[in-house]
């Protein structure tokens, strides 16, 4: 098992990577996390560390300064970086430096697998490991199947516990990807699209809610996310065929508007 420390400013983006990608499956161990390139050359300094997988653009020192000084240092820590857009003068730099490989933030996940499957490869040449044949990680190998569906899980447990108010945006920054390809990714994995499994989560709180007398129609329709109680009420009758005062009649709360 190889050790990675993840260097970005933003701690969403540092946690997402560490919570929801199968480094264990690839080979790896996240050991360590830092805001900054400061904060990374100090933890280096203490600790083993394999790979770094940085941000570019960061105060204090960025990833650049940070792969700068590192050669400097003629460290063997292998450096990726993980930006949030194509930059050729970047990217130029980067190879310089002796960084291994550029990603942008927006890379779909397989393929930043790949890249640390090929990072393995090169540490297990060179720390002599006997190691099986490696094959080539993608969409369908297992490894990826078993990150996708903690992904979707996640997604969904997010959808439940925030249905009044989450959107695609939000669940973007939460797990670090592109808005777009997460929408086609749950749409791949789940047979449904997102606003289609957030109606529904809506719909089933909506039928939890409406059954305790002591919420009024309004009430309930705020709780979900609805400012227009008009809105909620025929979005509920679409979904389910009566509307809320007719579904309180037939669950005998008669009287409960």
């Amino acid at each position: 098992m190889y050790t990675l420390l993840l260097v970005d400013d933003e701690y969403e983006i540092r946690t997402g990577l560490c919570n929801y990608f199968p480094w264990d499956e690839i080979g790896f161990e996240v050991v360590g996390q830092a805001e900054n390139g400061k904060q990374a050359l100090d933890f280096v300094k203490n600790n083993e560390v394999d790979v770094i997988l940085s941000d570019i653009e960061m105060p204090v020192m960025t990833g650049i300064e940070l792969a700068e000084e590192l050669q400097k240092q003629k460290s063997k820590i292998k450096i990726i970086f993980l930006s949030g857009h194509r930059n050729f003068e970047f990217a130029q730099k980067a190879v310089s430096y002796g960084v291994k490989s550029y990603v942008v933030k927006s890379t779909k996940s397989s393929e930043l697998v790949n890249v640390f499957k090929k990072i393995k490869d090169e540490l297990d040449q060179e720390t002599g490991e006997i190691d099986l044949p490696s094959k080539e990680l993608t969409e369908d190998s297992e490894e990826v199947y078993n990150f996708y569906d903690r992904l979707i899980l996640t997604i969904k447990n997010h959808i439940k516990e925030h249905y009044k108010d989450v959107e695609l945006e939000d669940i973007s920054e939460l797990v670090h990807m592109n808005p777009n390809y997460i929408s086609r990714l749950f749409k791949k994995k789940t047979g449904q699209n997102f606003s289609d499994y957030l109606l529904s989560i809506r719909m089933e709180k909506a039928l939890e809610l409406l059954k305790d007398i002591k919420y009024k129609t309004y009430e309930v329709s705020y709780m979900l996310g609805y400012s227009n109680v008009k809105n909620f009420t025929r979005t509920f009758k679409s979904y389910y065929g009566k509307s809320p005062r007719e579904f309180r009649i037939n669950e005998n709360l008669n009287g409960v508007e």
